[in-house]
């Protein structure tokens, strides 16, 4: 039975999480990484098939690559709080010498991070990569990569969508963090991605939309659904569509705070509309 009470107190957590870490060094991308809270909180509390101790191998077990690297605060969150590392870390989110960087890294050997990530465009097809080792290796394990949708702005992707479509890669779930929002403004504005649902499953892919995509438990029926899509000769794709900024009032529906820090005062706003549920570090 799943505890949805715990899960949205952790959820809220991790917000109070992303805002202090960004907020600490006046710097990171708190828009993306709010807009995923829910998103990634599902993903390694209920979705995901994970071992208890960290290989880089990830041999018998799923695994997750982020491509869109810059919403580090939400993904170091979730793995301290998914016992990878201490949670008290956090407190060194992006200083010199420290194993968590402002884009993940792989050389601080920081448990949970496979990849170093954050030039956009090549989460897909690293994924592509460990989903065709599962297979070489008989591994009936999943993989799993999010996206932005701005990134799909880049060629590299297109490459690999088509690819795993084309040799069957369909031990493979990628989530497009759809919200509409890239750093310069709107992607109807910079560079319009028209239907992502036509593109996907026109280069062979099989596709769901998650319409709520702050909802746990819309997620996490969409995710499951998107599980029992694999297996069957397509990758899949889900349309995850995300608010910017959700959960801070000020912070929600727009690009000005992609890769904006809070100041004192706004995080204390921001604090208080997220009250403390589970600790601070």
């Amino acid at each position: 039975m799943t505890d949805y009470k715990y899960l949205q107190d952790l959820v809220t957590q991790v917000r109070r999480d992303i805002l202090r870490q960004v907020h600490k060094v006046n710097s990171g991308h708190p828009g993306g990484s709010l807009g995923c809270a829910e998103f990634f909180v599902a993903l390694y509390q209920e979705i995901m098939n994970r071992n208890d101790s960290f290989s880089m191998d990830g041999k018998d077990e799923d695994l997750f690559f982020l491509s869109n690297g810059h919403i580090s605060p939400v993904f170091y969150s979730v793995l301290a709080r998914s016992g990878y590392f201490p949670v008290d870390e956090l407190n060194t989110f992006r200083l010199l010498n420290t194993r968590l960087q402002g884009h993940p890294t792989t050389h601080e050997g920081l448990p949970g991070i496979r990849i170093a990530s954050g030039s956009l465009g090549q989460g897909i097809s690293v994924a592509l990569g460990a989903a065709q080792t599962k297979k070489l290796n008989n591994d009936p394990n999943l993989i799993y990569t999010l996206c932005g949708d701005g990134e799909l702005q880049e060629g590299q992707n297109w490459e690999a969508i088509m690819y795993a479509a084309g040799n069957k890669v369909d031990n493979l779930i990628v989530t497009i963090d759809f919200n509409g929002q890239q750093i310069d403004g709107s992607t109807d504005t910079v560079l319009p991605l028209g239907n992502l649902r036509a593109k996907f499953e026109a280069f062979g892919w099989d596709v769901l939309d998650i319409e709520n995509g702050n909802d746990l438990e819309a997620i996490i029926k969409g995710m499951k659904v998107a599980k029992e899509k694999t297996g069957k000769g397509k990758p899949v794709c889900v349309l995850l569509h995300t608010v910017m900024g959700n959960g801070v009032d000020f912070m929600m529906h727009t690009h000005a705070w992609h890769g904006k820090a809070p100041n004192d005062d706004q995080l204390a706003i921001a604090l208080q509309q997220n009250a403390e549920t589970i600790g601070d570090y």
